[in-house]
This record gives structure tokens, C-alpha cells and sequence, in this order.
């Protein structure tokens, strides 16, 4: 068995992170993902996985395309067992807030395959503003969510990636679900005025219903099983601050307009 680590998900908005950190403390890393060269792996092809849990001691799982997704759980718990029969002693399992049904479920299933476990419980990202499905809607101006005036403690993907290489390379974390948040609660509108100062361009939030987020995602060619995950953690459940950036780092997580900031001076919402 290798001292090596997997990184699912390695060239997404954490996995990219993470595994950038972990090699640069010298450690073997594998990407996981289906634009890898070799070995590749898909979440839907089960003769993938074989292959990119050889020789691997630590894993990071990411699924795609949502882990609040309808069947997450079962795909889970499969590689999760699939991980552990091969050999893999340490999984880090990213997760998120506010679905304690199918995300629940997800975490349960990495706790019972016999592996040593972190779970890290993330908020909405900082960066799905510039690096995933709202970058578009930032660089045009305007941000339309079914969200209403729904408070979210924006987490910085920084601070996830930071916690998940602690989780990989010590022990001190085994065993431990850290729910990461950023330190302000803001609205959606709140983000968006936010970015909007930091780009010197105005952005501005209009809220949608679900129907018609619904129709937007289908023009787009999204799934629309977001409709209903939105409709859950979007509620007003998330509106809390939560302390596991402090526990597992022992310092503050990043704040949202330090985020703005950076992120506008790489010229990216130009």
C-alpha cells in the first residue's frame, strides 16, 4: 500500500485546492475525475473505480454532480465500502448543510464502511459566484435565485480546502463532522451588492420562484433535481453561523467581502 491520496473531484473548486496544498507538502496525489488521464473516473462507471483506489492510504470524495442529489447516498456508501475492501484507511467526505435526509445519509454511509472518517459539513460556496453556475449572472448583473431575503453564511473554498488537507494529514480530526461557515450571515442580495462594490460594477439580486428557476434550468440543460435541493436548503435552515472553521483551523474563517476583493482584482467579473 502507497502513501498516496486520492483527490475526487481534483480538478473542481475544492478538490483543485486541495490537491495543489497536499502536493505541495510532498504528498502523492491521484486525481479523480473524468477529464484525468489515467486512471479516469466517473461516479456512473463502477469499472472506474478499481483502478483509482490502487495503491491509495486516503481519499477525499467529492460527488458530483450534488451529494443532496436523489441516490447520492447509495453511490456513496458503495465506493465508500469499495475504498475501504481495497485498502483505503482515511476518507474525508465533503458535505453540505441543510439536507439532513439525502447529505445525512451520505455522511452515515462513510461512517459505517469501517474507515477512519472526517465529515465537513460546507454552506454555499464564495466561489460558485466566480468559478462555477452564478459566474455568468455576476458578469451580466444580475443574480436570479429562488432565495427571497433567505440569509446564508458564505463559506470560503479556501478555508474548506485548508480543513480538508488538516483531515488528510493529521489525526487529530478522525471522527469529527465540522460544519464550515464563513463569519457574516448575507442575503443574497447583500453578496451581490457586495461583488458589485468590489468589481466597480453594479450587481443586483432578483429573486425568482421555483417554477421559475424550473424553466431556467431547463434552457440551460440543468438538472432539475437543483429545484428541489434549492427548495430545501434554501428555506431559511442555513441562517446560523457555525464554528468549524475555528475548531479544526483555530482561527476565523475568511470573510465574503475579502473574497469580493481578491476575486475582483484577478480581472475574472471584467
Amino acid at each position: 500500500m502507497g502513501d498516496r491520496t486520492l483527490v475526487l473531484g481534483g480538478t473542481g473548486k475544492t478538490g483543485s485546492r486541495v490537491a495543489a496544498r497536499l502536493t505541495a507538502l510532498g504528498v502523492q496525489v491521484r486525481i479523480g475525475s473524468r477529464s484525468a488521464a489515467e486512471p479516469r473516473f466517473e461516479w456512473d462507471d463502477r469499472t472506474t473505480w478499481g483502478p483509482v483506489l490502487d495503491g491509495v492510504d486516503k481519499a477525499y470524495i467529492v460527488y458530483a454532480p450534488e451529494i443532496a442529489f436523489p441516490g447520492a447516498a447509495e453511490t456513496i456508501g458503495e465506493f465508500a465500502n469499495a475504498a475501504a475492501d481495497a485498502g483505503v484507511r482515511r476518507l474525508v467526505l465533503l458535505s453540505g448543510r441543510g439536507d439532513e435526509v439525502h447529505a445525512g445519509a451520505s455522511e452515515q454511509a462513510v461512517r459505517d464502511s469501517g474507515a477512519e472518517w472526517t465529515i465537513l459539513r460546507a454552506a454555499w460556496f464564495n466561489q460558485n459566484f466566480s468559478e462555477s453556475f452564478m459566474y455568468e449572472p455576476v458578469v451580466h448583473g444580475v443574480i436570479e435565485l429562488p432565495a427571497s431575503d433567505v440569509a446564508e453564511p458564505f463559506v470560503d473554498v479556501e478555508d474548506i480546502a485548508d480543513t480538508a488537507v488538516a483531515a488528510l494529514t493529521t489525526d487529530k480530526h478522525l471522527g469529527q463532522t465540522y460544519e464550515l461557515s464563513g463569519p457574516r450571515l448575507l442575503t443574497f442580495g447583500d453578496a451581490a451588492a457586495e461583488i458589485g462594490a468590489a468589481r466597480g460594477k453594479e450587481v443586483s439580486y432578483v429573486p425568482v420562484t421555483f417554477v421559475e428557476y424550473g424553466k431556467m434550468l431547463r434552457e440551460h440543460g440543468l438538472p432539475l433535481a437543483y429545484v428541489e435541493m434549492f427548495r430545501k436548503v434554501l428555506d431559511g435552515r442555513n441562517s446560523y453561523l457555525s464554528d468549524g472553521v475555528q475548531r479544526a483551523l483555530g482561527r476565523e474563517p475568511r470573510d465574503f467581502a475579502d473574497y469580493a476583493r481578491k476575486t475582483a482584482e484577478t480581472g475574472v467579473w471584467s
